[in-house]
């Protein structure tokens, strides 16, 4: 065995014991926790929804231990299994132009590989949110969205892929350096067209009627020295009764977006409260630090791919032969099927910096609006989305990407 199929191996294996241990420990925690509300929580959560949440939370973790080791399993079928290499040379046989049979190699990778997920995504829709009464979608409406997603996927991720392996191939030493430019274009594009062109394919966004609401929300946006393109009420009923609010967008384009789920359950204060905390992303600059930092860590991504493209062992390390069609795009597909092995342990720096923003977004809410009322709207939030208020807490520190309710209620409290 070769060292970097030893290392390879190795990083797969802890990794996927860590994920199924973590699985396990935090579905153990929520059900041991089942039967009882946390104090901080008795006099606003009955036993009924606690209990629902945790039911929903142990329903969805359990679930996940067999896509944990399909996933594993599809890795080592592609890589060492010789998956990658079967398609390769099915191709290899209709193309011939090395950047063409490269976009074939990895769209039919992608394509096979999303397939498989297709049942479980069905299940986690039809079944879980199905039994505890989240899910409003139709097969009709779940079938269309795949076609959407495969389609605009083909679209717009078909020109990325063209520009990357074409850069690949012709630019030279210092190729990575113009594709990570490529990618960073593509992505501030993303970001500035996702609102206008890409969200209306799946959900109609209506501008926001309730005048008092409005008036308040405006009011708040002046105080706050935020300008927004509209304020909007998304159909999120129309697949999920989870609610939510967010705003997206980039430069002129930004804009505000509420589930008309979300409206109909809050109150006008609790609303503005969360659109405070939502503002305080933005005010503190929360987004722009997370496009800088991913762009960075993209950068080292690229410089990374561009070493280990020119290296033997990276490719025989992982079952593929060095001198196939299209090597650029098979370093391109082997990076990016191995890299989340190899970068699994850092997830929980990444989430310690998200629950660092979310701490400072609550902290700006409770000085815009009112602390009182983001805690009756999160308190709410989590009996509506069932979403549990015990989780184990090394998962929640690996995965979480917001506090722990009792750790988030208790710091708002302090700021009110």
């Amino acid at each position: 065995m070769q060292t970097f199929t030893a290392i390879f191996v190795t990083a797969l294996l802890l990794t996927t014991l860590i994920e199924l241990w973590l699985a396990i420990r935090h579905a153990r925690h929520v059900w041991s926790n089942r039967n009882q509300v946390p104090n901080d929580f008795a006099t606003q959560i009955d036993l009924a929804s606690h209990q629902k949440a945790a039911d929903y939370t142990c329903a969805k973790t359990r679930f996940s231990y067999p896509t944990i080791i399909m996933h594993s399993l599809l890795l080592l079928i592609f890589t060492l299994g010789g998956g990658l290499n079967v398609i390769s040379n099915f191709w290899s046989g209709w193309i011939e132009n090395p950047i063409f049979h490269g976009m074939a190699l990895i769209l039919s990778t992608l394509f096979i590989l999303s397939a498989i997920e297709i049942p479980f995504n069905y299940y986690r829709t039809f079944v879980i949110e199905e039994r505890f009464g989240f899910n409003k979608m139709s097969p009709a409406m779940f079938f269309s969205d795949l076609i959407k997603q495969y389609s605009l996927g083909l679209i717009l991720g078909g020109v990325l892929l063209f520009c990357m392996l074409w850069l690949m191939e012709k630019a030279g030493a210092y190729w990575w350096l113009y594709a990570w430019m490529a990618w960073m274009g593509f992505n501030v594009l993303l970001l500035s067209i996702y609102p206008t062109w890409i969200a209306p394919i799946f959900n109609k966004f209506a501008p926001l009627e309730d005048n008092a609401l409005k008036t308040r929300i405006e009011q708040l946006m002046q105080k706050c020295g935020f300008k927004s393109s509209g304020l909007f009420v998304m159909d999120g009923s129309r697949r999920s009764s989870h609610g939510n609010a967010y705003f997206t967008g980039f430069g002129k384009n930004k804009r505000i977006v509420f589930f008309d789920t979300l409206l109909s359950r809050l109150q006008g204060p609790e609303i503005e409260a969360v659109l405070a905390h939502e503002l305080g992303h933005f005010k503190l600059h929360h987004v722009l630090k997370r496009i800088v930092w991913s762009f960075m860590v993209s950068l080292v991504f690229f410089a990374l791919l561009g070493f280990l493209m020119q290296q033997a062992w990276f490719y025989e390390g992982l079952g593929v032969a060095a001198n196939t069609s299209s090597t650029a795009a098979m370093a391109l597909l082997l990076f990016f099927l191995i890299m989340p092995v190899f970068t699994f342990l850092l997830h929980p720096l990444s989430s310690l910096y998200s629950r660092k923003h979310e701490f400072e977004a609550d902290a700006y809410a409770a000085q815009h609006a009112s602390a009182n009322n983001l805690i009756r709207a999160l308190v709410k939030l989590y009996q509506d989305n069932a979403a549990t208020l015990t989780p184990d807490p090394l998962h929640s520190a690996f995965y979480d990407s917001h506090p722990p309710a009792a750790t988030r209620i208790m710091q708002l409290k302090k700021l009110a």
